[in-house]
């Protein structure tokens, strides 16, 4: 009888917890209809007392690492570098007269390269950290630039100019020889008139020129009025050019004189124009000259109040006198 009511018992509590398990899996199949929670951040474990924490995180303010100094400093030691050059890929080295400029690539707060290295003379020996740089050289008025990075080890490297030389003169038509004295010459690059750059100013005859090859434009002056011959000449690579530029034109003096033949009168003013009208020479003295261009001209030679005359043609030829009379008005 005792074990019948511990059974009805039994049976009575469990009666409410039947339904709730049954319907269990019903539930459990719609929550996968819907969208699962977002995971939580995992807690960040505690060291155990033997565990030593984590190292924080560096600072990128705090400046580079003794790694990374390290490697800073391996790359910034300063590398062996010879450079040479050669008017011609066939050519010797140039054993003098070479300028060595060695910039770097990044351009300053200016916008102009800034010079990290020089050296005259032959060729250089330098000491560069490794990068990139453009190294220029010249020679004479010749010249190149290449850019050239620098390894660590040795480095070398071997330019090709390009250079010939350029030597001038000038002679009055007919092969009358000029005073060099009375002779400059300017060189020009040989593009357009309006685009020429000048390379060379105030040469004097006879100096050699090196130049890179290329033609230019060459203009001579014979004196300093308008006495001027001008040419295109070519300059060729490892040659020496010799030009001569030919004149029309000639020296000419003055004197104011009472007579034909006689003394130059002093303290006379003289101005000379063109056919035109156009001053180009005036001068204080008793025996001026000059060099004027083939043509017709007017002089005239004023003596206190009063003012004498003479016009005369100037022909390509050696140096010639002009008199004028004071009985000429």
């Amino acid at each position: 009888m005792r074990q019948i009511l511990f059974l009805v018992l039994a049976l009575a509590l469990l009666a409410p917890l039947t339904p709730a398990y049954i319907a269990a899996p019903a539930f459990a199949q719609e929550a996968e209809d819907e969208m699962p929670p977002i995971p939580r951040p995992r807690p960040r474990p505690q060291p155990q007392r033997d565990e030593q924490p984590a190292a924080p995180s560096r600072n990128p303010d705090a400046g580079p690492t003794p790694a990374a100094e390290a490697i800073n400093s391996a790359t910034s030691v300063p590398q062996p570098v010879q450079l040479s050059a050669r008017i011609t890929q066939d050519g010797a080295q140039i054993p003098d007269g070479l300028v060595w400029r060695i910039f770097d690539t990044t351009p300053d707060a200016s916008g102009e390269l800034a010079l990290v290295a020089k050296s005259e003379g032959g060729p250089a020996n330098l000491q560069l950290p490794p990068g990139e740089y453009v190294v220029h050289v010249a020679y004479g008025r010749a010249q190149t630039s290449e850019t050239m990075a620098i390894a660590p080890g040795d480095n070398q490297k071997n330019f090709i100019i390009e250079a010939g030389a350029l030597r001038l003169n000038s002679a009055v038509t007919g092969d009358v020889a000029i005073p060099p004295g009375l002779l400059t010459f300017d060189i020009f690059t040989g593009a357009d008139e309006s685009s020429r750059i000048p390379i060379a100013e105030g040469l004097q005859a006879n100096e050699i020129v090196t130049l890179n090859a290329g033609t230019y434009h060459i203009v001579s002056h014979f004196g300093t009025i308008n006495a001027v011959v001008r040419a295109n000449l070519r300059v060729e690579p490892g040659q020496l050019t010799d030009a001569t530029l030919y004149h029309h034109a000639a020296q000419v003096s003055f004197k104011l004189v009472s007579e034909a033949g006689g003394e130059a009168i002093a303290d006379v003013e003289w101005t000379v124009k063109t056919s035109d009208g156009d001053t180009i020479f005036t001068d204080l003295g008793a025996f001026p000259s000059t060099v004027l261009a083939e043509g017709d001209y007017l002089v005239l030679a004023k003596q206190g109040e009063q003012v004498f005359n003479r016009e005369f043609q100037i022909q390509p030829g050696a140096a010639t006198e002009v008199e004028v009379l004071t009985a000429a008005f």
